[in-house]
């Protein structure tokens, strides 16, 4: 049985899972995440009469499971979900984060950035309608953000009489659809989030599968360690990178010498009398302490977040990158990247933008758009049109002063960036350095 904790995921002894739903528009994810947490006890009663009472209100003789993870009020008035659902549960054998994310083409944003940190993807198809273009952009994006395992849940069994060729058809399609990936592994798991079937416990309906059921496929599925914000396993054993948040310089009778340069580890690992190289000026040097609010460390592994001093007084500035010596990123103003288009507005080839990588702000333009990806064929296209909302295309970016990056399914966090328009400060794209 699953129960509710009181910790959140990392305070638990259990191994920590993050997953993210993705695929179209109803085609179910919303209630089947309802229903995994409904059939496995983890709703409260005060939460169960909520949804009841909102199901009431919208004329529904059934409790609409969809609700538990449609949090805003637009959400449940209009029966769609807009921005991303976060939701924390606990088994025996494993702890979860579940990322709910909207199926609308017009909130692609938001389902990027619940995928940004999942270790895997539940895609949801609907098995009368098969493989649809916000699918494709879905299962791209998810594989694109270094993603590596996916469930396929074929949801809908019951409007399909349950019927096993139904459910190989559309398995042959997503198939097809993932000829593009092949870094992905896929799995398939016939659903019906409606009725239950195959979510929690098995299914009578459909003697023909003899597969888990999605809970127990969560508990028992194999991923690397599991991570924790933006950092991956592979990130951990990655050489040590530490962005600047910021520099602290109390200049108090008590520490009138004291200068700290904060943040989190964003890959590897630190360690006191290490000797660091602070980027991009390449200035060298060994650490003195690594202190945190509990106290001093030996070591700082990534994600620790850790106020670090040098043994030399140097000139370094908050978007500083410190790093390990035995294996440098690259420090460079003209990079190549893929980017997910978010804007409202079309990309405007020229034009400048301001540029979030790490802790550091600099301003960027789009000097070329190099090919654009068809979602309905996945091939890359070089049309030279501007990119428009949920575009995925490979761009070149020239930045005001250098960034410095690894590739983005190396470290997660030194390979991404934000684009924003410098007018309006709407985020315009998301991008992968290398990806």
């Amino acid at each position: 049985m699953v129960t509710v904790s009181p910790l959140t995921p990392e305070g638990s002894g259990a191994s920590l899972l993050r997953f993210v739903t993705a695929g179209s528009v109803d085609d179910g994810k919303s209630t089947l995440i309802g229903r995994l947490l409904f059939d496995g006890k983890t709703v409260l009663a005060d939460q169960l009469a909520q949804v009841e009472e909102a199901s009431r209100r919208r004329g529904l003789a059934h409790t609409d499971l969809a609700l538990l993870t449609d949090g805003l009020r637009a959400e449940r008035e209009q029966g769609i979900t807009i921005d991303v659902a976060y939701r924390y549960f606990t088994t025996a054998r494993r702890a979860f984060i579940l990322a709910d994310a909207p199926g609308h083409a017009e909130y692609t944003r938001n389902m990027v950035s619940g995928a940004s940190t999942a270790d895997l993807a539940l895609l949801l198809v609907d098995a009368r309608h098969g493989v649809v273009e916000q699918t494709r952009r879905h299962a791209f994006l998810v594989t694109l953000l270094g993603v590596q395992h996916v469930l396929v849940c074929i949801n809908k069994m019951d409007l399909v009489g349950y019927e096993e060729a139904r459910f190989l058809g559309v398995q042959a399609e997503i198939r097809a659809a993932f000829t593009h990936m092949p870094r992905v592994e896929l799995s398939f798991l016939p659903v019906s989030a409606l009725n239950g079937d195959n979510v929690v416990g098995g299914s009578g309906n459909m003697p023909w599968w003899s597969g888990p059921p999605l809970l127990q496929f969560l508990e028992e599925v194999h991923v690397p360690a599991a991570k924790t914000g933006r950092i991956s396993a592979a990130t951990a054993r990655a050489p040590g990178r530490f962005p600047v948040q910021w520099v602290i310089r109390p200049q108090s009778a008590e520490h009138p010498d004291y200068r700290g340069y904060a943040g989190q580890v964003a890959g590897g690992e630190f360690r006191v009398g290490d000797e660091i190289v602070v980027l991009p000026r390449g200035l060298t040097t060994r650490f003195r302490s690594l202190d945190t609010f509990d106290g001093p460390l030996d070591v700082a592994k990534a994600p620790t977040t850790v106020t670090m001093t040098l043994e030399n007084d140097l000139d370094v500035a908050r978007g500083d990158l410190i790093v390990t010596p035995e294996s440098l990123p690259t420090v460079a103003s003209e990079l190549e990247a893929a980017v997910c288009w978010t804007g409202t507005a079309p990309m405007r080839p020229g034009a400048r933008y301001a540029l979030k990588h790490t802790t550091k702000n600099v301003g960027a333009f789009v000097t070329e758009v190099l090919a654009r990806r068809d979602i309905k064929t996945l091939e890359e296209v070089a049309d030279g049109r501007p990119l428009l909302t949920n575009d995925i295309a490979r761009v070149r970016v020239r930045t005001t002063s250098p960034l410095v990056f690894d590739p983005y399914l190396d470290n997660r966090a030194t390979g991404s960036f934000i684009l924003m328009d410098e007018v309006t400060n709407e985020t315009a794209a998301g991008a992968l350095i290398g990806a």
